[in-house]
């Protein structure tokens, strides 16, 4: 038997046993935690494989589309599900499923923008996608944390080359309901044979109340864009961003000579003979301008309602107010006013005070508001007489004089 301790002597606790049991509850915590992150990926991987495919005719060329049960694109108000078009035919229905596209170097559009430090006179005020990545909106979260689901898009903007259709994407892309894809996708013009899947695996994941968007400027003028579109579905909104031609033509030849310095003048393209004053048309400088003829074609295909056309002129002059028509004709809250642009004195353009998920000023880089080389006034002038006739018909097709006669 042990003997007695000193008198008021307490007995040592069991500290190496309180150490032990310490240590069990944190490996039972670790592999509770384990767990629940295993399950939960798991869930994810579940929730995101396609449901049972259903065969779907009624696509033009003999082609059939494919959707899940309960997927209706008549309930969704949106685009239908993708065609198993030729480059898809042969594919097991589980590989039509999207898969998570690699991230893509930025081309020259995307890398046109470039951060200012201009003094802000006031806070910007914005919202959504156009705050500072550090404080995200709850729909900005749930979107960097994987959620949400890709859609084909409800909106393109179409056209025109050097018209402002990457203004106007990058404007709009501050709207915190409005997803678009910052790459050209160039499905209806180049990539059609790969299929409305691929397509829409380029497209950014959306919540429910976001508008999925793209813009190539090519569509505009690309002969089968129209039919295709309207294949994907007939209630695609459009979007032109149109500018007076002749200033576009002029602006469309300085970006190519900027690539190519050797190329001939701007004079000696404009004209098929220029003593006679005809104008060469198969150059695709002037081609474009021609918005009358390329606009009959999409009229067959899409009624007038579901086109809204923009002037460049005013996206420069007056942003806030283009957008707001933009805003209005999308549906969508007008968020984007006056105070989410300043106007750059040295390159000639509003610019945003924050563009999406930044909370810096962002500009146009130095491949927009290029110097224009001085041009024969002479060779201006007869331009103006081409396009005059077009231009009295496009303004009678979109009901808007743009004012490019005056």
């Amino acid at each position: 038997m042990a003997p007695p301790g000193p008198a008021g002597a307490h007995p040592a606790p069991a500290e190496p046993l309180s150490r032990s049991i310490f240590r069990r509850f944190l490996l039972m915590l670790c592999s509770l935690l384990t767990s629940l992150y295993v399950f939960y990926c798991l869930a994810e991987r579940c929730r995101t494989l396609s449901g049972p495919v259903v065969v779907v005719g009624g696509l033009p060329g003999g082609e059939e589309g494919v959707r899940t049960p309960g997927d209706s694109a008549l309930a969704r108000g949106g685009p239908r599900e993708p065609a198993a078009w030729p480059a898809a035919q042969g594919r097991r229905p589980w590989q039509l499923r999207p898969r998570r596209r690699r991230r893509r170097p930025l081309g020259r559009e995307e890398a046109a923008w470039e951060e200012e430090t201009p003094s802000l006179a006031g806070g910007p005020g914005g919202s959504g996608a156009g705050s500072s990545a550090a404080e995200p909106s709850p729909g900005t979260l749930a979107l960097l944390l994987d959620e949400g689901s890709k859609q084909l898009p409800q909106a393109i903007i179409i056209g025109v080359k050097k018209g402002g259709t990457r203004a106007l994407l990058e404007f709009l892309r501050v709207h915190p309901d409005v997803r678009a894809v910052g790459a050209e996708p160039h499905f209806f013009d180049r990539s059609y044979d790969k299929g409305l899947a691929w397509y829409r695996d380029l497209m950014p994941r959306t919540l429910d109340g976001q508008i999925t968007m793209e813009k190539t400027p090519s569509y505009f003028v690309t002969r089968e864009a129209p039919a295709r579109i309207s294949a994907m579905s007939k209630d695609t909104k459009l979007i032109v961003v149109v500018r007076d031609p002749v200033t576009r033509a002029i602006s469309d030849y300085t970006q190519t000579l900027s690539k190519r310095p050797d190329i001939p003048t701007f004079e000696s393209l404009t004209f098929r003979n220029r003593s006679a004053g005809l104008i060469d048309t198969s150059w695709s400088a002037i081609q474009i301008g021609i918005y009358a003829k390329h606009l009959e074609l999409w009229l067959r295909h899409f009624p007038r309602r579901q086109m809204l056309f923009v002037s460049g002129e005013r996206l420069i002059s007056d942003p806030a107010g283009e957008l707001g028509r933009v805003q209005d004709f999308l549906g969508l809250k007008r968020i984007i006013t006056d105070k989410h642009f300043y106007f750059n004195k040295t390159k000639g353009f509003p610019c945003l005070k924050k563009a999406e998920g930044s909370s810096k000023p962002h500009c146009l880089g130095k491949t927009k508001g290029r110097t224009h080389p001085d041009i024969d006034p002479d060779v201006v002038r007869r331009l103006r007489d081409f396009y005059r006739p077009f231009n009295r018909k496009f303004y009678q097709m979109t009901g808007h004089d743009f004012g490019w006669d005056g």
